[in-house]
């Protein structure tokens, strides 16, 4: 238990929190997280279930009074991100978040925080302990897997839930409702190689990129930040003409969501290429962190000297990989028409790996407009396809289409004036949310997203604003005591 955060406001939530950080939750691997839930509910006397997917349902019943009020659904995912910085010793299936307050913050020591989305589990949990909350018939939705395949959305049967209204606590920005989202795809392209005996008279070096911010590639992905697969791979392109470089290896970024923050490559050059090949580098150094000098002030270029590898990847395939990754697109590539500073269209090239032989490149697309979405989809596929790779795409996940008459949506306006004396945003967010899948299976039901103020999601600088976690809390209750009756 971390005593700092412990004593926060509200400590209830705070508490679950607390509690949500010990618990090991990677995607894919929730069980501990899925067990501690079923456990809770059976130590509260409350109805739990846990189905084939993962997902986790725990109903409470009403407060006194509020018997006869409409069901409301509390929806969150299970598990987290798991990002660390290269130098942390950090095994999220074995480990708890290190978590601490720094002034205005919480964060955690090198690696990601969790608070996307422990903040919207914890808020669940400390309403369903409560006795003192007013509210109708609640049901709170746990869902798996959301950060790496929506597959317990997926999965949802549509007889599960009997809710009306659903409360998605999942969101980033304190201040800001959202009612819509975008849809999103996966794009991963597969090509084999040859290893080929390293030549004689060569000098290898690792040239790596590091320090940047990474970010959520939904949420982030207009805000100027560098790709380290983009940033190492502009500078083999330059080298590859000018000093006939070869490749050993190559690794940059990790997760489909996440813009990568760091990207190495072994290469080797010929002898007498050395000297030129190193002020290069520094050179590229300068140069790039001139150009992110407002967005990336941590970025940096390295080049060190390395043992001499005894395999490099054949020439043709390191030349295909070098043009394919220049060529491939990343960011955003269309803004909205209709709502103002609103990102429509992205990809993200978010990693680059040699698995068994193959190199294995994994991008994201994401859009508001499905036809966008296929469209984007369709243009990183054909780039890779020029190379002859075998190109896959996953099925996907819809937007959820804004309605702009919700019910719901008019109870937390109210609310939110109410509490705050201001009014709060009305959006839609580029980031996936559940509510697209969710709206699929239960078309009648009336949906918003709203949460406390989470910078840095899915990078190791994810940081949890103290104040906005009240005012998420105050909302929440408030929200849940203005439901319609029946």
């Amino acid at each position: 238990m971390n005593k700092e955060i412990a004593q926060l406001e509200p400590k209830l939530l705070w508490y679950y929190f607390n509690e949500v950080l010990n618990i090991p939750r990677p995607s894919k691997n929730e069980e501990k997280m899925a067990d501690y839930l079923i456990n809770f509910a059976k130590e509260k006397n409350l109805d739990a279930l846990k189905d084939n997917a993962g997902n986790v349902l725990i109903r409470k019943n009403a407060s006194k009074g509020f018997e006869n009020v409409e069901i409301t659904v509390l929806q969150s995912h299970l598990d987290m991100v798991c990002e660390k910085n290269s130098d942390k010793v950090h095994d999220f299936n074995v480990d708890p978040i290190d978590a601490y307050v720094d002034g205005e913050w919480v964060k955690a020591k090198g690696t990601t925080l969790g608070a996307d989305d422990g903040i919207g589990i914890a808020a669940a949990l400390a309403i369903l302990a409560s006795d003192d909350i007013e509210h109708g018939p609640i049901e709170c939705l746990f869902t798996a897997d959301e950060e790496t395949g929506l597959t317990g959305t997926f999965a949802l049967e549509p007889t599960l839930l009997k809710g009306k209204y659903l409360l998605n606590l999942d969101s980033e920005d304190e201040g800001e409702i959202f009612i819509g989202c975008a849809g999103g795809k996966d794009t991963v392209a597969e090509f084999s190689f040859n290893y080929e005996k390293t030549p004689a008279s060569l000098k290898a070096f690792k040239v790596k990129v590091s320090g940047l911010n990474g970010g959520h590639s939904g949420d982030d992905i207009n805000k100027g930040l560098g790709n380290a697969n983009k940033l190492l791979n502009r500078f083999l392109w330059d080298a590859t003409n000018n000093y006939n470089i070869r490749l050993a290896d190559i690794n940059g970024g990790n997760l489909r969501n996440a813009i990568p923050r760091e990207a190495w490559a072994d290469i080797v050059v010929d002898e007498k290429f050395v000297k030129e090949i190193i002020e290069s580098a520094n050179k590229y150094n300068t140069t790039i962190k001139f150009e992110y000098r407002s967005t990336e002030s941590k970025l940096n270029f390295s080049i060190e000297e390395i043992k001499t590898p005894e395999n490099l990847i054949d020439k043709a395939s390191k030349d295909k990989l070098i043009h394919a990754l220049y060529a491939c697109p990343h960011g955003v590539i269309s803004m909205s028409r209709e709502i103002a500073n609103f990102v429509e269209t992205s990809t993200n090239l978010a990693s680059v790996k040699i698995k068994d032989n193959k190199i294995v490149v994994t991008t994201s697309q994401r859009s508001s407009v499905e036809s966008a979405k296929e469209d984007i989809c369709n243009m990183v596929k054909s780039v890779f396809e020029l190379i002859g790779a075998n190109v896959t795409q996953g099925d996907g996940y819809p937007g959820w289409t804004p309605n702009p008459d919700s019910v719901v949506l008019e109870i937390a306006k109210r609310s939110y004036i109410k509490l705050f004396k201001k009014e709060p945003k009305i959006l839609a967010i580029h980031a996936g949310l559940e509510c697209g899948l969710i709206g699929e299976k239960y078309p009648e039901m009336d949906m918003i997203s709203f949460g406390p103020t989470i910078k840095g999601a899915h990078s190791p600088d994810e940081r949890l604003k103290i104040d906005t976690v009240g005012m998420f809390w105050d909302l929440t209750i408030e929200v849940l005591k203005n439901i319609p009756k029946k």
